[in-house]
C-alpha cells in the first residue's frame, strides 16, 4: 500500500485519494486518522477490491465505497461518499431498510438476480443485483456496519429474458428449410415447439389446400410428461376443440405407429355432428371432416415423434402432389424438431456451466473476503505476540535489573540513615542526606513501575470492596487534583467484592486521575464510577486476552483533550508520554496496565478527540467475605529486644540491615546464604524471627530454608525481603498466601514497623495454639480461626464451598490443585484440609500424604461422589463428605476431622 498519508494508506485509486483530502468528513465518523483499527482495515481492503463493494458504519451508516463501484451510480458521486445511507439510497430505502436491519442483528445476507428500480438518468428503471450483505464488528466486538459486494447483472438477466426471441430470430435467419412443394412456404427450425407447430400447421394447410390442420406432437419436457401438442389454421380453435384427437384413435393409429399414411376421400357424416355414420364402420370419436391426410413426423432415428393432419369438409380434395408436400414437410418438421432437442440439450450444458461459473465466481469473491478476514486475524494475533514477547523480554530484564538495583538503593538508603544520626547536629549534612533518600526513594519508585509494566512486582491481594476504597480516596483525590476540578463519585449499589492488592488499586486510581488532571490542563469535571460488570463471549472473542466472566469495573472519565486512535494503542508502554519533556516519566498507565494484569483483569480505554477519556479497570470478582486490611504503617516504629537471624548474600546490605537492627535493640544472628542461616538454626541458638533475603546463591532455596527452620523451631516468625522475588514465593502475579514481605530498598522506620508487625502476629498465633490446645468436646469455631486448605479444581465447586467455609468462620486458603497445595504447604500451617478425591494430575489421596508428611496432626476431609473413603487405614482420623453435600454436612465433617484427627 506504501507510506501513510493523512492517518490513511496511499492507494485505493480515486475514493482512496478523497478520503485523504483534509476536507473530508463522514457523517458520525469524524476524520479518517481517527477512525477505529477495525473500520480502516476494511475500508482498506475495499478500496483495493476491484469487484464493486461498499462499507457502511456507524450511528447513521456513513457511505464509502470504492471506484469500482461508481458506475453503479454515476450520477451520485463524489457527493454521496461519507453521507449517511439512508439519504444515498433515499430512492429505495423502504425496499432495504429491513435487509439492512436483519443484518445488523447479525445476520449475513445473499440475493440473487434482485430486481431493484433504480433512478437513472433521471427516471426510474428496472435494474436486477446479485449481492451480499456481511456484519461488520468494531474493535469491541459489536456489530457497527455493513459490508455488501455487489454485482449488476441488468444486462444478463435483460439478455436471458430475451435469449428465447434471439434465438428464434437466429435459426430462422441460419436454418432456413428447403420451399416445399410450388407453395414456395418456408419452414424455419424453432426453439420454440408451440411456434414451429403453428408455422408447420400454416404452411400445410397452404401447401395442401385443406381447410384446417393439426400437428401431434409428443412432448416430454421432463417435468409435466407427455402430452399431445397441436395447432389449428382456417378455423375457430374454441369449436374445433370439442373434438379432441386422442393419440389412441384407431383410424390414426398406423400414422402413430409409424406404419404409413392414412387418408380418406370420402365419409359420411353422422347428423349428430362429430360421430360417424354407423354403417361407415368407423368408430365414434372421428373429426368432423369428409375428407384428410394423416402423415407420420419420423426422427432420425426412425421412430415416430408426431403426426401431420389436414382435413377437408368437402370429400376428394387431395392430390397426390399434396400428399407428396406433407411428407416432405414432416421430414422438415422432423429435422427441425430434433434440432429443438439439440438446441435444449446444448443450451441445458450452457445453463450448468454458467451457473458453475457463477458458483466458482462466488466462491472466489467469498474466498477473497475470508482470505482478508484470515490475514487481518493474524495480524492482529501477530500483533498480539510481538506485544506479549515485548512485554516479557522487558519484565525479564527490568527484573534482574530490578534485584541489583534494589540492593545497591538498600545499601546506600541504609546507610544514609545511619549517617543522619551521627550528624544529628548538622543542619547542612542533614539537609543532604534527606536530598539524598528523596533521589533514593525515586530511584526505588522507577524500578517498582518498571516490575508493575512487567508483572513481575510480588502483590498481595485482599477481599476488597473496590467501592469503599474509592470513597476513603476522596478526600487525598482533591487534595491532590486541586479546587479547580470537580470530583464525583457514584459506586453502584450491591457491589461485589473484588480479589486484588488495596495498595495498587489506590495507586491505579491516582496515576489515573493524575493523568486526567494534565489532560484537562488543571479544570474540568473528573467522574469515578465503581460498579459490576460481566465480560460475556462475544466480548472474549473480540480481545482474546480477556477470560469471560464476571468483574467489578472501575472507571475514570475527564472532560480533557481526548486521545487520537495512535495514542490509544502505545498509552500503556513503558516511557510512551505525549507530556512535554522533563513533565512525565510515561510508567504511570504502564503501572496501571501492569498491575491489572496480573491480577487476572483487563483495562480498557474508550476516547474522543475534544469530548474527554475514560479508562475501565476491570478485576475478578470474588465470591469471598471482605477482608480485614491491617495498616502497617500504624505499627509504632519502634525497636524490641528479640533475636533476629539475618540471612542475606549481599554483603554490604547485611552490613547495613544488621546494623539498623542492632540500632533498633534487637540481638543480630547473621549468615550469608540460607545454608548458612540452617546450620545457625540447629545450633540450639534462641531465635524469634527469621529475615532472609528471597534470592540467595546455594542448592537451599529461602522458601525450604523457611520451612526447615519451622520444623526445628516451630515458634518461629519468618520475614521474606527482596528486590525481585521472581517465582519463589509469588505465583500467578501474587504473594503466597501466609507469607510476609518487605521490598527493598526500605526506611529504618519501614523496617521496624514490619518487624513489630510481624513478631506480633507470632504472638497472637502462639496464643491461639495455646487456646485450642485445651480439651475441648467441640472445636471451637467461633473462637480463634482455624486454618483451612481447600483443594478443588473445579472453580465454581471451590469458591462457593469456600464462601460457605468463610461463613462458618474458617480461615480458608484454596488451590485448585494437589501441586498448588503442596506448594501451600511448604510455608503454611494448616489445621484442616478438604480434598477433592479425583484431582487431576495428583490425586486427592496422594496430596493428603503429602500433607500428613508435613504436619501428621492435620484434620482430613475427602470429598468425593464415592461411599468409601479412600484408603481409610492409611488415612487415620479422616472424614467422608459425599458429594453432593449441603453446606450442614459440609460444617459436620469438617468438625468431625478436627475431633478425630490423630495428635503428633
Amino acid at each position: 500500500m506504501g507510506s501513510v498519508a493523512n492517518g490513511w494508506p496511499t492507494g485505493g485509486g480515486e475514493i482512496g485519494e478523497l478520503l485523504r483530502h483534509p476536507a473530508f468528513h463522514a457523517v458520525g465518523l469524524g476524520p479518517v486518522e481517527s477512525w477505529p483499527a477495525s473500520l480502516k482495515h476494511i475500508a482498506e481492503m475495499v478500496l483495493n477490491s476491484r469487484q464493486p463493494k461498499f462499507v457502511a458504519w456507524g450511528p447513521d451508516l456513513a457511505f464509502l465505497y470504492n471506484d469500482a463501484y461508481v458506475p453503479v451510480f454515476p450520477e451520485r458521486h463524489p457527493d454521496a461518499l461519507g453521507r449517511p445511507f439512508r439519504e444515498v439510497w433515499a430512492d429505495i430505502w423502504e425496499q432495504f431498510s429491513p435487509i439492512i436491519a436483519s443484518t445488523l442483528e447479525g445476520g449475513s445476507q445473499l440475493f440473487k438476480e434482485l430486481l431493484i428500480p433504480m433512478r437513472r438518468d433521471g427516471r426510474t428503471e428496472d435494474t436486477w443485483f446479485t449481492f451480499s450483505y456481511t456484519p461488520l464488528r468494531d474493535d469491541d466486538g459489536m456489530v457497527a456496519g455493513i459490508l455488501c459486494a455487489a454485482l449488476d447483472v441488468t444486462d444478463q438477466v435483460s439478455a436471458k429474458r430475451g435469449e428465447q426471441i434471439a434465438l428464434e430470430e437466429l435459426r430462422a435467419k441460419s436454418d432456413a428449410l428447403a420451399v416445399v412443394n410450388q407453395a414456395g412456404a418456408a419452414i424455419t427450425a424453432e426453439p420454440n415447439v408451440e411456434r414451429l407447430t403453428q408455422i408447420v400447421v400454416d404452411a400445410g394447410v397452404t401447401l395442401t389446400g385443406a381447410e384446417f390442420g393439426a400437428f401431434f406432437y409428443n412432448v416430454d419436457d421432463g417435468e409435466r410428461g407427455s402430452y399431445m401438442l397441436y395447432a389449428l389454421s382456417g378455423v375457430d380453435r374454441k369449436n374445433f376443440e370439442k373434438f379432441p384427437m386422442p393419440r389412441n384413435t384407431k383410424v390414426f393409429a398406423p400414422t402413430f405407429n409409424g406404419e404409413g399414411i392414412v387418408r380418406s376421400d370420402d365419409i359420411l357424416l353422422d347428423p349428430r355432428y362429430g360421430q360417424n355414420a354407423p354403417h361407415a364402420g368407423m368408430p365414434k370419436g372421428h373429426l368432423p371432416v369428409r375428407s384428410y391426410l394423416a402423415v407420420p413426423v419420423k426422427s432420425r432415428d426412425g421412430s415416430v415423434i408426431g403426426g401431420l393432419f389436414f382435413g377437408h369438409g368437402q370429400p376428394g380434395r387431395f392430390s397426390q402432389a399434396a400428399e407428396a408436400s406433407l411428407v416432405s414437410l414432416a421430414g422438415q418438421s422432423a429435422v427441425a424438431i430434433d434440432n429443438i432437442r439439440l438446441f435444449r440439450a446444448a443450451k441445458v450444458e450452457i445453463d450448468q456451466r454458467r451457473d458453475m461459473e457463477d458458483q466458482l465466481r462466488k466462491l472466489n469473491e467469498m474466498l477473497e473476503v475470508r482470505v482478508a478476514a484470515e490475514i487481518a486475524e493474524r495480524q492482529q494475533a501477530e500483533a498480539a505476540l510481538q506485544q506479549s514477547q515485548k512485554m516479557e523480554s522487558i519484565g525479564k530484564l527490568t527484573g534482574g535489573v530490578a534485584h541489583d538495583f534494589n540492593n545497591l538503593l538498600q545499601v546506600i538508603s541504609g546507610n544514609l540513615q545511619l549517617l543522619g544520626k551521627d550528624v544529628a547536629d548538622n543542619g547542612r549534612a542533614k539537609e543532604r542526606i534527606s536530598n539524598a533518600l528523596a533521589a533514593v526513594g525515586r530511584g526505588s519508585r522507577l524500578a517498582s513501575q518498571l516490575l508493575a509494566f512487567g508483572r513481575r512486582q510480588p502483590l498481595e491481594p485482599k477481599v476488597v470492596n473496590i467501592g469503599r476504597l474509592v470513597t476513603g480516596m476522596d478526600d487525598m483525590l482533591r487534595r491532590a487534583l486541586g479546587e479547580e476540578i470537580e470530583v464525583e463519585t457514584m459506586v453502584s449499589g450491591g457491589l461485589w467484592n473484588s480479589f486484588a492488592d488495596p495498595t495498587q488499586i489506590e495507586n491505579a486510581l491516582l496515576n489515573l486521575a493524575i493523568n486526567s488532571r494534565d489532560a484537562m490542563d488543571g479544570a474540568g469535571k473528573l467522574t469515578i464510577e465503581v460498579g459490576n460488570a460481566f465480560l460475556d463471549d462475544s466480548y472474549s472473542r473480540a480481545h482474546p486476552e480477556v477470560t469471560a466472566g464476571q468483574y467489578v469495573v472501575l472507571a475514570v472519565t475527564d472532560t480533557g483533550s481526548g486521545m487520537i486512535q495512535e495514542v490509544i494503542e502505545q498509552a500503556f508502554e513503558p516511557f510512551f508520554s505525549t507530556k512535554p519533556e522533563g513533565k512525565g516519566t510515561g510508567l504511570g498507565l504502564s503501572m496501571v496496565y501492569g498491575f491489572v494484569k496480573q491480577s487476572g483483569g483487563h483495562v480498557k480505554i474508550y476516547s474522543e478527540i475534544g469530548e474527554g477519556t475514560t479508562v475501565k479497570l476491570y478485576l475478578p470478582r470474588s465470591f469471598q467475605s471482605e477482608d480485614g486490611i491491617t495498616n502497617v504503617d500504624s505499627v509504632p516504629a519502634t525497636g524490641g529486644t528479640e533475636t533476629i537471624l539475618v540471612a542475606e548474600d549481599d554483603e554490604g546490605v547485611r552490613t547495613t540491615v544488621v546494623e539498623m537492627l542492632t540500632d533498633l535493640g534487637y540481638y543480630v544472628l547473621k549468615s550469608k546464604d540460607a545454608q548458612s542461616a540452617l546450620t545457625v538454626i540447629e545450633s540450639g541458638a534462641h531465635i524469634d524471627l527469621l529475615f532472609t533475603d528471597v534470592i540467595m546463591p546455594g542448592p537451599l532455596r529461602s522458601p525450604e530454608l523457611a520451612r526447615m527452620a519451622r520444623e526445628r523451631l516451630p515458634d518461629i516468625a519468618v520475614l521474606y525481603t527482596s528486590g525481585y522475588t521472581e517465582n519463589s514465593i509469588v505465583h500467578g502475579g501474587r504473594l503466597d498466601p501466609g507469607l510476609e514481605l518487605l521490598s527493598k530498598p526500605y526506611t529504618r522506620e519501614e523496617l521496624a514497623r514490619k518487624i513489630s508487625h510481624v513478631l506480633a502476629n507470632r504472638s497472637q498465633r502462639r496464643q491461639g495454639a495455646s487456646n485450642a490446645a485445651a480439651p475441648v468436646a467441640q472445636p471451637d469455631i467461633a473462637g480463634e480461626k482455624l486454618k483451612l486448605l481447600l483443594v478443588e479444581d473445579d472453580a465454581f465447586i471451590r469458591m462457593d464451598t469456600a464462601e460457605i467455609l468463610q461463613d462458618l468462620g474458617y480461615d480458608v486458603i484454596e488451590a485448585d490443585s494437589g501441586e498448588r497445595g503442596v506448594e501451600i504447604l511448604r510455608h503454611t500451617i494448616i489445621d484442616i484440609i478438604v480434598a477433592d478425591v479425583g484431582l487431576p494430575g495428583m490425586s486427592g489421596p496422594a496430596f493428603a500424604a503429602k500433607a500428613r508428611e508435613a504436619f501428621p496432626s492435620v484434620g482430613l476431609v475427602f470429598a468425593t461422589g464415592n461411599s468409601s473413603l479412600p484408603d481409610a487405614d492409611r488415612f487415620p482420623g479422616s472424614v467422608l463428605l459425599s458429594k453432593p453435600f449441603s453446606s450442614s454436612a459440609l460444617d459436620q465433617a469438617v468438625r468431625n476431622a478436627v475431633q478425630q484427627r490423630p495428635v503428633g
